[in-house]
């Protein structure tokens, strides 16, 4: 059974994602990307607005991810698009750590 929409999950223990690192998973067939930076988790849908892509295996720097295929970088943060030629947002999740566990909320 697939959890619910708004639901939040555990994807990961802390100290499983490295610092400036990402963890794709899997929730409700949407792959999401899981960042740990210095603030906090955060998490966004795993693919490019400009073509598709999995931007989880592009550069991350300073809460940046860049798409590995034409440079579109969007903020990890925030969704929101950094430099084309990307011009739409990627969608974004709740994060929260409860106790030892990260957990994203569903899409």
């Amino acid at each position: 059974m697939s959890p619910a929409a708004g639901e939040f999950v555990t994807v990961a223990k802390v100290g499983d994602i490295a610092p400036n690192g990402v963890k794709v998973v899997r929730l409700n067939d949407v792959l999401v990307a899981v960042f740990h930076l210095d603030d906090g988790y955060y998490a966004i849908e795993d693919v490019c607005t400009h073509d598709g892509g999995p931007v989880a295996e592009g550069c991350l720097e300073n809460g940046v991810i860049e798409c590995p295929r034409h440079g579109a970088q969007f903020d990890v943060r925030t969704g929101r698009v950094v430099r084309f030629p990307a011009t739409s947002p990627v969608p974004t999740y709740a994060v929260r750590v409860t106790g030892d566990d990260i957990q994203v909320e569903c899409p």
